[in-house]
């Protein structure tokens, strides 16, 4: 795969639905979606369980439905992709990313309500520098999101049900790059303090520089998390805003 990496870009991942809470004007409710606006097109990322939820938060963090030029979906859990109904009667001109296994009817319904959408089943270049990893996982099968920017990789999970050190590993070995931040949820709720602290390790161990777990990763291993990284532990809920300012000339 030929990849490009961003340069040169002013880029913000606005978390519009979660569990946890941030800004206390927002609705809180579970599930994950955030936007990422400042790139070529602006992407919605998973869409939470609830479309009311969903749009209510956008309006209040003055992001219209029409701004999304992509919606990638991470998974077929309902919390992740419930909202994507009420959002497409917005804004169906939009394409959805979805992992090949999502079932026929969820694709026909897409196409009912006027938008197009792309199977994923390998790792695929979505647009420059924006890299789905892939159908990954055996029983429930996920992709992640993987933005390539100056500082190293920026990955976007939803659940991290096939295991975030093996989403991690598979961004790295699809760009061959390190990777800068993680954020989303990684899924570690009934996960033991053993179980955890290996995790950490592992993601230590490659070099993850920064990291901004939310949603389903559990209240214990975050503070593990935040214990662990410090100073570059950033949080994640519902209405955060996590800037990047990228001032490097384009290659």
């Amino acid at each position: 795969m030929i990849t490009s990496k961003i340069y040169g870009k002013d880029m913000t991942i606005k978390v519009i639905y979660n569990n946890l809470a941030y800004d206390k004007e927002l609705t809180c409710s579970w599930g994950m979606s955030c936007v990422i606006k400042g790139l070529d097109k602006t992407i919605l990322f998973d869409t939470g369980g609830d479309g009311n939820i969903l749009l209510s938060n956008m309006k209040k963090m003055r992001i219209h439905p029409k701004e999304i030029d992509i919606v990638v979906l991470s998974h077929i859990h309902g919390d992740h992709t419930g909202g994507l109904w009420k959002f497409l009667e917005e804004n169906p001109e939009v394409t959805v990313y979805i992992p090949s296994s999502f079932p026929e009817k969820f694709k026909n319904r897409i196409k009912d309500l006027g938008a197009c959408f792309v199977e994923v089943g390998k790792p695929i270049e979505i647009f420059p520098s924006v890299y789905s990893t892939g159908e990954l996982g055996t029983w429930i099968k996920e992709q992640a999101l993987i933005l390539n920017i100056e500082e190293g990789l920026i990955i976007i999970t939803g659940c991290s049900h096939p295991g975030i050190v093996a989403i991690a590993e598979k961004a790295i070995h699809i760009l061959n790059e390190k990777i800068y931040l993680i954020t989303g949820g990684f899924h570690l709720g009934g996960a033991t303090e053993v179980e955890i602290n290996a995790i950490i390790q592992d993601l230590k161990a490659i070099g993850v520089q920064k990291i901004a777990p939310s949603h389903c990763t559990g209240k214990r291993a975050i503070e593990c998390f935040k214990d662990a990284w410090d100073n570059n532990f950033i949080e994640a809920g519902c209405g955060a805003e996590i800037e990047f300012l990228l001032l490097g000339a384009r290659q």
